[in-house]
């Protein structure tokens, strides 16, 4: 199989009339959170039939090792911060791969339609006249608060949950911190916050405009994996959580009264180990 990339495909997903119809098969697949048990059985299915499969960097090499032994296993690495794989090269990769007659697997941490950006992938692919089916995965905002025994939604505490980044598009205005802040306070909502380490001290500034200081937060790292990590604090006390705790991305940050159990918890653990000192 060749994936060569020549000068005539840069167009990527621009449909050629002239190109012939693809005969292979897309997936978008959500690996979940890195915990191999927490796949799907069809995403399980996905990943052993497929012949190529695009693996992001939050892939666990225990489920990128379930993979027949013949596919062709690319890494496109896409971290905040760090050297990525351009968008555009990973979607005319597919496109290519496809049209090649291969089974792709588009293999992404999480679930590929939240922060995934997998919604940019299916539109490309679309104009390229390729179906794409999308295989959910567990999303590491959920398994992380799972983890710690701690619901997203409670009928005492939180009527819904959003879901965000942290981390806007270049060049566009970013969040409206203050605006979510008065809504998840008159709301009762839990906030969930993707890629928010880098700029916590910021959220934590523009959160405090709309809710309270003493509101309980957790940072979660490496959730669902062997080497989770966890911090519990106060918005007061967000950025000052994350650097006494060394935690660093990959991480989520939740915000809301359904921490106020954990958050108790914690305190009690806290002054028992200052009472035994």
């Amino acid at each position: 199989m060749s994936l060569t990339l020549t000068s005539s495909s840069s167009s990527g997903g621009d449909r050629d009339p002239g190109m012939p119809l693809a005969h292979g098969r897309c997936t978008l697949v959500g690996a979940g959170p890195g915990d191999p048990e927490l796949l799907t059985i069809k995403a399980l299915k996905a990943i052993q039939s497929a012949t190529v499969l695009l693996v992001d960097d939050l892939v666990s090499d225990e489920i990128v090792a379930m993979a027949q032994p013949g596919a062709r296993v690319i890494h496109v690495g896409k971290r905040g911060g760090c050297k990525s794989t351009p968008q555009s090269f990973i979607e005319r990769l597919m496109i290519m791969a496809v049209r090649e007659g291969e089974h792709v697997v588009r293999l992404k941490g999480g679930d590929p339609f939240i922060f995934g950006r997998g919604g940019e992938e299916v539109e490309h692919l679309a104009q390229a006249g390729i179906h794409v089916e999308v295989v959910n995965g567990i999303t590491s905002g959920l398994a992380g608060l799972t983890s710690l025994g701690v619901p997203l939604t409670h009928r005492d505490h939180a009527q819904g949950v959003v879901f965000i980044t942290g981390h806007a598009k270049p060049g566009s205005p970013g969040t409206d911190w203050h605006a979510l802040a008065a809504t998840a306070h008159a709301a009762r909502l839990t906030l969930v916050i993707y890629m928010g380490v880098s700029g916590a001290g910021r959220i934590q500034n523009e959160l405090l405009s709309g809710l309270p200081p003493s509101t309980p937060i957790v940072v979660v790292q490496n959730a669902s994996l062997p080497n989770q990590r966890h911090a519990v604090g106060t918005l007061a006390t967000l950025e000052r959580t994350i650097a006494d705790n060394g935690l660093c991305s990959p991480s989520i940050i939740v915000v809301g009264d359904v921490l106020q159990g954990l958050a108790a918890a914690a305190s009690s653990a806290h002054l028992a180990l200052e009472k035994a000192a």
